[in-house]
């Protein structure tokens, strides 16, 4: 439908693959290749119709952001459908060139890391999390120690440059490991700059850089309608936990079950795969969580249509009705609570207490976007 396809997400979350293989007459064109940059650089026009006429794709895009203006004038003289495949990691960027550019003329996707129901065979939490979810831990397999370590070095060593002029890496790389520390908790850019011992200002800009190259997100709190009494900055969350357990330096499922940050990472795990979903499935769903100033608290509100679905996520393998008790108040809080909500937890029993669900992560994972009452959407 659209002459332009933009594939954003993560580097080694699996663009370029899927690109070539979902179009594998196409032309392909690397930017990191520097041969192809400085022949993209010289003669733009010349670079575009490198395929006599075949259609392109064209990886890592955000190598040479001014040829966005040259793809434009292309796909409007020429109006082909599917003309161009591009790929890039740097979201904010990319997505100011192409609103600048190529506005009503892309379709944009965003790819994740493989989702759990992508997996297979799922295993426990505590080793899902650790290995994480890039294709090329499972592919090899690489042991995901040796993987999140050369990942890392190469993310700050490349990447972080490319994003933004930082100077002294090691000082971002403790500061990346503090904001790993704070993982599912409110943002205090204030404490997190302290520790770091950095300005507010620069705090602010690092979490845009691991925004941008996405290490992690923001999840916004949801307060309409709730007036002054809630909280209204967001969690910090990372889009992979394997490189979040390598950064809290957890290498072992026993080291994991007694950490400090497990029932964060556990929370992380499952908010992040619904996000995949969302993308995956390019649905309309938003997510929130919800506080106020009482320490009621929800984890995670996924607003679909203006109905929202409360979901209690919590780490622990017994079940009791304490565990229900921020989802139920919220409920009588909303008018617009969905009239099915959700604990998802570790164990195994599945139940139903009142209209709300207790079930296992792993069948949560397996879910469509869920309709009003709370049943799957095919």
């Amino acid at each position: 439908m659209y002459p332009v396809i933009a594939i954003t997400g993560p580097r080694q979350s699996g663009k370029t693959t899927l690109a070539r293989k979902l179009f594998p007459n196409y032309l392909y064109l690397n930017l990191e290749n520097l041969d192809l940059l400085s022949a993209a650089q010289a003669d733009p026009r010349n670079f575009l119709h490198l395929g006599n006429g075949q259609k392109i794709i064209i990886d890592e895009i955000q190598k040479l952001p001014g040829l966005f203006s040259y793809i434009q004038v292309e796909v409007d003289e020429r109006k082909i459908p599917g003309q161009f495949i591009i790929t890039g990691s740097q979201q904010f960027e990319l997505s100011e060139k192409i609103s600048q550019s190529l506005a009503g003329r892309v379709a944009n996707f965003v790819l994740l890391p493989l989702s759990i129901s992508e997996i297979g065979k799922i295993p426990t939490y505590e080793k899902l999390a650790i290995d994480g979810f890039y294709p090329r831990i499972y592919d090899r397999p690489i042991p995901p120690k040796d993987y999140y370590r050369d990942y890392l070095s190469t993310y700050i060593e490349r990447d972080v440059r490319q994003v933004k002029n930082i100077g002294d890496l090691s000082s971002f790389q403790r500061f990346l490991q503090l904001v790993a520390g704070r993982v599912g908790q409110i943002v205090n850019l204030s404490s997190l700059a302290s520790d770091a011992g950095i300005s507010h200002r620069t705090a602010e800009s690092w979490l845009s850089v691991l925004e941008a190259s996405y290490i992690i997100f923001r999840l916004q709190p949801y307060f309409q309608n709730f007036g002054k009494r809630v909280i209204k900055s967001p969690k910090l969350y990372f889009y992979d936990t394997g490189l979040l357990c390598y950064l809290l330096g957890i290498d072992n499922p026993k080291g994991l079950s007694v950490h400090f940050a497990t029932g964060h990472i556990f929370e992380n795990m499952v908010i992040i795969d619904y996000l995949k979903k969302t993308f995956n499935d390019r649905s309309g769903d938003r997510l929130y969580f919800f506080r106020d100033n009482n320490d009621l608290e929800l984890d995670l509100i996924i607003d679909h249509g203006g109905i929202q679905k409360g979901i209690e996520i919590k780490s622990g393998k017994t079940f009791n009705l304490e565990m229900l008790s921020g989802l139920v108040a919220w409920q009588k809080l909303n008018s617009h609570a969905s009239e099915t909500g959700y604990l998802i937890y570790n164990g195994e029993l599945e139940q139903k207490i009142g209209n709300n669900k207790v079930i296992n992560w792993k069948t949560f994972c397996k879910f469509f976007p869920l309709d009003r009452h709370g049943k799957a959407v095919k």
